[in-house]
């Protein structure tokens, strides 16, 4: 996770999800930040387990993604980071995260720390958690291996967060 720089003062900056070549989102957000661009790069920890042995590491939540918060010439500069791919974008415009998108993810992973990344579901509940740190939050109640799991979309990016949730801890809000 990089530390923010002076471009949130930018006027006309937004976050943008920077599309990277698999496994240099690391290496991109380091270059972003010498470049003075604000990033963030999501990371979990995760085992990793070899023959001989279980390591706990750090890894992007969200596959070949950083999030930059630019505006147009930082979004420009961005892109010709070693192993930066493209903006993404959708119908030919780049596709802005709105800030509370951000923080709902930064919410997240402070609280659930195990939480994954998947594509964007549309089956199911949509419920609103009631009870917990993570109160107010809405997702997708999904079942996956006979236990609840959350679905929280950020629809910018066509992603997802799951994480485990007790059904007596959330509300219905719509049927699907």
């Amino acid at each position: 996770m990089s530390v923010p720089s002076g471009s949130q003062n930018n006027q006309g900056a937004h976050w943008y999800a920077l599309y990277t070549r698999s496994r240099h989102e690391c290496r991109v957000d380091c270059q972003l930040r010498q470049k003075g661009i604000e990033s963030y790069l999501p990371m979990r920890k995760v085992l990793r387990r070899w023959s001989d042995r279980k390591k706990w590491v750090d890894d992007p939540l969200f596959r070949c993604y950083v999030f930059i918060h630019a505006d147009p010439r930082e979004r420009y500069n961005a892109v010709q980071a070693y192993g930066a791919v493209r903006i993404v974008s959708f119908r030919g415009k780049p596709a802005i995260v709105r800030d509370d998108e951000i923080e709902r993810i930064k919410r997240i992973l402070y609280e659930a720390p195990a939480a994954e990344a998947g594509p964007m579901v549309e089956l199911g509940d949509i419920v609103e958690i009631v009870r917990g740190a993570l109160t107010g939050i809405m997702g997708r109640i999904e079942n996956l291996q006979g236990r609840s799991r959350l679905v929280v979309s950020i629809p910018s990016i066509h992603q997802t967060l799951r994480f485990n949730i007790d059904r007596s801890d959330v509300k219905i809000v719509k049927r699907q």
